[in-house]
């Protein structure tokens, strides 16, 4: 999983700045991506080098990952029909927001499903 998170936390952040750069309006809400990628980068990172807490770490990648699921899925998806439809009044922003919450949920999913496994082998042995 550290490795998981280092990856999508680049990934967040590249998205971040690729958004500022595409941006017209050069707005700094355009981070927002990145500062929970930096977070998730940042545990991921901690973990690989402290294996004694690496639990810890990542139940903090998989609590960033939830508010930014729920975060960026909850701003984007009721904008989605005008995303769509060609209405939307910032359509990169409600993308932004969209892809956001996905690469965070994807993330989330991951985390637990390693959190199930943990436990599982842990019961095992």
């Amino acid at each position: 999983m550290p490795t998981l998170a280092i990856v999508f936390g680049i990934l967040l952040d590249a998205m971040a700045f690729g958004a500022y750069a595409a941006s017209e309006a050069k707005s700094p809400t355009s981070f927002i991506p990145a500062v929970f990628g930096t977070i998730i980068f940042l545990c991921g990172l901690a973990s690989a080098f402290a294996p004694n807490l690496r639990k810890h770490f990542m139940h903090v990648a998989a609590g960033t990952a939830l508010v930014g699921t729920l975060g960026g899925l909850g701003m984007g998806l009721p904008k989605l029909g005008a995303l769509l439809d060609g209405t939307a009044a910032r359509p990169l922003a409600t993308g932004m927001q969209i892809a956001m919450g996905a690469i965070c949920l994807i993330f989330l999913a991951l985390c637990v499903k390693s959190f199930i496994d943990a436990r599982r082998a842990k019961k095992e042995s």
